[in-house]
């Protein structure tokens, strides 16, 4: 299943590695393949003062959780997206988060499920007729005890 992974999810990993966010991302043998772009990382590193505030994570420590719930993530370049889409989605997005259109426009593009938790842009979108999100409770359940 092709997950598409919103920067409010990968902060919730970085920020407790024991949740089950974490532990949804980290599971070893999983049939989840998560994807992002590019916006995540750029997201990360704009706001990593404040990650490591909230963490109180070390220099060290932050930069080793953060490679490793990325390391989980395949990185898509947007411009694979193509441009039909991507502009369908910006349409959708601009008046609810246009912020989110990359990891919207990557959801369609991949026929995945965006994984976030945004409940605006849930909201929004849903009122759109979009509904291609999954929630953490559904990724759980997925994910636990499958092997």
């Amino acid at each position: 299943m092709r997950i598409v992974v919103d920067t409010n999810i990968a902060f919730s990993a970085i920020l407790n590695t024991n949740s089950r966010i974490a532990q949804i991302i980290l599971r070893p043998k999983t049939r989840l393949n998560f994807y992002s772009t590019d916006q995540l990382l750029a997201e990360i590193h704009e706001h990593k003062n404040k990650i490591q505030q909230l963490s109180k994570y070390s220099d060290t420590e932050l930069d080793r959780i953060i490679h490793l719930i990325t390391s989980k993530i395949r990185f898509i370049n947007i411009h694979l997206i193509p441009k039909e889409t991507f502009l369908k989605c910006e349409a959708l997005a601009k008046d609810v988060d246009i912020d989110d259109t990359e990891f919207v426009a990557l959801t369609d593009h991949c026929r995945g499920r965006l994984w976030s938790g945004d409940k605006e842009l849930i909201k929004g979108l849903s009122k759109k007729q979009w509904d291609k999100f999954i929630t953490t409770e559904e990724l759980y359940n997925i994910s636990k005890f499958k092997k």
